[in-house]
């Protein structure tokens, strides 16, 4: 018998970022399913849908609390699911697992599982925070499971008892899909002389020392304490670059003299949004995510999976992400403590190839994609 199992996502970003390959990796199993996907229209939803194996189905989701839409695609999503006959309905994000959940009771669908991707209302504050907290005690209330993507976002969800604990479920150490290890972030897969050509592009010397983010620019991301220090970490190093790979997002939106710094500072390069981040891992020496809040980040996991050594806080999830001491190392959130970091890899240069070496070991083995899978087959499928 078919299995029609329907993911319902907010923007066509998080189809690449959240699902992957794992379509076609299910599609080859013994079991026969058949993939579907909710997302907001774009003019590249029909190539992901070739590209990665579903069918899918426009459906406006606004990131933002806008009550008349949010009943419009919850009604519309739920005559989707009814035609379709599916049989598993999986929400991620907020907004996304809201509408998903919401749509899959009224629909009597049995299997509704519920991402926990991560806790917005973790930085928000006031009426905002309140409403965010209910929108989660509303989904993971409806959920049959919730995936909680580390053990973080799972002890925050009992504490502030966001669902019966019996629900909350981890895919083997955290992360919602894991990463490609094998190909697309191994660094002995890299065409370097594409890496070459980029560096030269961007001016980056073999003399210099690149720190690199990858992720949006914004507030909840640690980029304002980030750039604070580094503008005093390159005027005493002159062989140091930070690359910044992301866009500059008006929501979170970091601090003006951020973002004059950002665009006007020769020692940093900003490239903006990029199809295909691993080639810019492989220009980078060491890797930062100064985040204030994580579900799990995957940026570190494809981090060190390139052997890339890691700088991040002790924010949810990032410290489930490393092995401090061994793969990476923890920051507080101030610009002090991240020049700190800075200097601690320049000091010590041979900790960078370590850290990376031990850091791709920890992610091959227990973080690699199709382990990952395998998990939730088992378990939510």
């Amino acid at each position: 018998m078919e299995k029609k199992v329907l993911h319902v996502v907010s923007v066509p970003f998080s189809i690449s970022y959240f699902l992957g390959e794992q379509f076609k990796y299910f599609n080859k199993s013994k079991q026969n399913y058949k993939f579907f996907v909710a997302c907001s229209p774009s003019e590249n939803l029909q190539d992901l849908s070739v590209k990665y194996d579903f069918e899918s189905f426009g459906l406006q989701i606004n990131r933002a609390i806008t009550p008349f839409e949010d009943v419009r695609a919850i009604f519309k999503l739920r005559k989707f699911i009814l035609e379709n006959n599916i049989n598993v309905v999986i929400g991620h994000t907020p907004k996304g697992g809201m509408i998903a959940m919401i749509a899959a009771l009224l629909a009597g669908v049995k299997n509704k599982i519920y991402f926990r991707h991560g806790l917005v209302y973790e930085t928000s504050k006031g009426l905002k925070k309140q409403l965010l907290k209910k929108i989660e005690k509303l989904s993971g209330g409806i959920a049959n499971k919730v995936v909680c993507v580390s053990n973080g976002i799972k002890e925050k969800s009992i504490s502030d008892k966001l669902n019966k604990k019996s629900k909350n479920i981890i895919l083997g150490m955290g992360t919602c899909s894991g990463v490609d290890c094998d190909n697309r972030f191994n660094p002995n897969k890299i065409n370097y002389l594409e890496v070459k050509v980029l560096k030269s592009k961007l001016n980056i010397y073999d003399s210099d020392i690149v720190f690199g983010f990858i992720g949006r620019i914004v507030r909840d991301k640690g980029i304002n304490e980030l750039i604070e220090a580094w503008y005093d970490f390159s005027k005493k190093y002159n062989n140091v670059k930070l690359m910044l790979v992301g866009p500059i997002e008006e929501r979170d939106q970091i601090s003006d003299k951020s973002i004059e710094i950002i665009l006007n500072d020769d020692s940093i390069i900003h490239v903006g949004e990029v199809e295909d981040v691993a080639i810019y891992y492989a220009t980078m020496n060491v890797f930062i995510l100064p985040s204030y809040r994580e579900g799990f980040p995957t940026v570190i996991l494809e981090a060190s999976s390139m052997e890339l050594p890691i700088i991040t806080t002790n924010a949810t999830g990032c410290k489930e992400a490393i092995i401090e001491g061994e793969t990476g190392i923890i920051t507080s959130i101030n610009a002090e403590a991240i020049y700190q970091s800075f200097e601690f890899f320049i000091q010590n240069s041979d900790k960078q190839r370590e850290f990376g070496k031990k850091g791709r070991n920890f992610i091959v083995e227990n973080f690699e994609q199709t382990k990952v899978w395998d998990i939730i087959e088992k378990q939510i499928l």
